[in-house]
């Protein structure tokens, strides 16, 4: 490798040390040869030694797989809600994961009334209200009928209210903005199912109600049950586990997790929105004038760096790979750009092919760091046009607290001994 070609590969294109995307988007990365990306360094070569593992057979096969017993650190972190009963949260690691598809055992959950426990054979799903036909489905039933599949994330309107707070927290990625999750979700159209049924006209409204002990319900407008609404059956190619709704849920891509009702029972066309306890009372953001937003469901435009992030300390001065996920519920993702000094300068990142709509994209940006003071940041820009706004700009339309639909830019400060902390930039 010649020197001129070094150096194009490792063009500073930002202040701080961010290099050029180029490394991500072709070979680059390998063409970089002895120069490596991470702080650790490759030691010379000696004859390997034969570890006990290879001296005997390994276990038999299972019925059904685990992770190592080494990675028994990557689990969620589960927390409830004081006295009462099966209702609370559990957050994705994201700062432990990689790619973009959430594992089914580490997707975040959020219930009100805890799991329960559903007989497929007895559950039914009801479909009435304003329609010529009403009809009732089996669980067996729906399982007959024509599936779409696509990869997409399911995100809480809570997810990353924390940085709303005066203060920001100390806490790992995967506990300020775990509620979101990405996963290959399987399913009926339920366009289908409203043509079976036959939508009486001036109806632009249904009611989904789940099956736990909460009947959590939604109001949905028609048009996005017409558009791309499933009632889900499988997720990442297996049945939906009991805390993703089994034996059947509903999907709304790029909405608030909370309106894709989980262990789905009951969908009532009406005329207008239901005004249930879980759109009023909550998912609704308070505004500083008194007023209050109430049904925004789209999930708009949103990134975090996942690695370097609180609790990953870098390991001395050197090249490292800054990497998060970004989303929209307006489409795909076009743009994300990095920041190493605070959002003074920017460089965009190389995108994880493919980049899908609705769905998590990985970026990634090499970083040289130099040891000194960084805040790194990432600002993500969707196919629409919109770009993240920063924390200040929503803070001075909704006041600092505890909010839903929280997508401002999230910012990592990394100290001179390289420890990583929440800050508000």
């Amino acid at each position: 490798m010649t020197k001129t070609t070094t150096e194009h590969l490792l063009e500073h294109v930002a202040g701080n040390g961010l290099l050029h995307r180029r490394l991500f988007l072709t070979q680059g990365a390998a063409a970089v040869g002895g120069l490596t990306l991470l702080a650790a360094q490759p030691v010379a070569a000696e004859p390997l030694a034969i570890p006990p593992w290879m001296q005997a057979p390994g276990t038999h096969m299972s019925a059904y797989g685990a992770p190592s017993k080494h990675e028994a650190g990557v689990q969620r972190v589960v927390g409830g809600t004081p006295n009462v009963q099966g209702s609370g949260v559990s957050f994705t690691p994201h700062h432990l994961l990689h790619g973009t598809i959430t594992p089914n055992s580490l997707h975040f959950e959020r219930h009100h009334s805890g799991v329960p426990d559903i007989d497929p054979a007895q559950h039914k799903l009801l479909l009435h209200g304003a329609v010529r036909r009403p009809l009732t489905f089996s669980v067996e039933s729906l399982l007959r009928y024509p599936t779409v599949t696509r990869i997409q994330f399911l995100e809480c309107a809570g997810n990353s209210g924390q940085n709303l707070n005066a203060q920001p927290p100390q806490a790992p990625c995967g506990v300020i903005h775990g509620l979101m999750s990405c996963s290959e979700w399987t399913g009926v159209p339920l366009s289908i199912l409203m043509q079976e049924g036959g939508v009486e006209p001036g109806n632009n409204w249904v009611l989904a109600e789940g099956a736990d002990a909460a009947a959590m319900s939604r109001s949905v407008p028609l048009a996005k049950i017409m558009d791309d609404a499933i009632v889900a059956l499988y997720q990442n190619g297996e049945r939906l586990r009991p805390e993703n709704g089994y034996p059947l849920r509903l999907f709304l891509p790029g909405f608030e997790g909370n309106m894709s009702v989980k262990w789905l029972r009951r969908l009532k066309v009406v005329k207008a929105p239901v005004m249930t306890r879980d759109e009023t009372s909550h998912y609704t953001d308070v505004l500083l004038n008194g007023k209050a937003l109430i049904l925004t469901y789209p999930m708009e435009v949103k990134s975090v760096i996942t690695s370097p992030s609180t609790g990953l300390a870098l390991e001395g001065p050197g090249l490292y790979e800054v990497t998060g996920l970004a989303w929209s519920g307006l489409g795909k993702i076009r743009r994300v750009e990095v920041s190493a000094d605070g959002g003074m300068s920017w460089a965009e990142a190389a995108l994880g092919e493919p980049v899908l709509s609705k769905s998590f994209a990985r970026f990634r940006l090499a970083w040289q760091w130099d040891g000194g003071p960084a805040v790194l940041m990432s600002r993500a820009v969707d196919e629409t046009g919109a770009v993240q706004p920063t924390r200040a700009s929503l803070v001075a339309e909704r006041g600092e607290r505890p909010n839903y639909h929280n997508n401002g830019i999230q910012a990592w400060a990394i100290a001179q001994g390289g420890e990583v902390s929440n800050v508000f930039a």
